[in-house]
């Protein structure tokens, strides 16, 4: 088995060290690398070609939003994981919409980072249809009204079978559980995930569900 390469990057020495012997015991995953500013991130993705970064949000110079933005706008970008201390933050929203994969909370047990880095790993986003309205709400306001059209203008170019993978995404299904859902195989379903992102202009799972949201599309069940 390939062990997933990570990248931590937190400009507090000791919030690496123990992200590093958390992480760097298990079997499946290897510390290629780590950075003290977002400022150092794409040097040493160069160098180190890592599956997953974990990502501090506040960093004193280039901070985690804008190193993941300059990430995820290249070729070939590793997923983003973002480490906050707020589960309802403008950042973290401005870093999902950038393309991050999802979020952990700096106080989430161990064994739940593990298993949020193998899940960003295989494709799947760390993120919870719940924490997806809190986020949106939270940074929306007064503008969802605006949102909503603009979304539902986007979400029209997707034809009926992508609209339902869409939504199925939104609600947080991983490709097994829409393949079961929606009677199709699991690559179908990719297939279909990857025509939305190229459709809608996106580049991961989180995007559709934030995409879905704002659509409106969560709460009607996509009718």
């Amino acid at each position: 088995m390939t062990a997933i390469r990570l990248l931590l990057v937190d400009d507090d020495p000791l919030v690496r060290a123990g992200l590093s012997l958390m992480l760097g015991g298990a079997d499946d995953i290897e510390i290629v690398g780590e950075a003290a500013d977002g400022g150092e991130v794409e040097a040493l993705v160069d160098r180190t070609r890592p599956d997953v970064v974990l990502m501090d949000i506040r960093m004193p110079t280039v901070d985690g939003l804008t190193a993941t933005e300059r990430l995820r706008g290249r070729e070939e970008a590793p997923q983003v994981i973002v480490l906050t201390t707020f589960h309802a933050d403008d950042q973290v929203l401005r870093a999902l919409g950038a393309g991050a994969a999802g979020f952990v909370l700096k106080d989430t047990p161990p064994a739940e980072i593990l298993q949020a880095v193998r899940r960003v790993a295989a494709g799947d986003p760390v993120l919870s249809p719940t924490v997806t309205r809190q986020l949106i709400e939270h940074a929306a306001g007064s503008t969802l009204d605006a949102r909503r059209s603009a979304a539902r203008t986007r979400i029209a170019v997707l034809n009926d079978r992508e609209r339902e993978v869409a939504v199925a995404v939104g609600q947080g299904g991983s490709n097994a559980e829409i393949a079961g859902s929606l009677f199709m195989s699991v690559a179908t379903v990719k297939t279909h995930v990857s025509r939305i992102l190229a459709k809608l202009g996106l580049n991961n799972r989180v995007q559709i569900a934030l995409l879905t949201y704002d659509a409106g599309l969560l709460e009607d069940d996509g009718k």
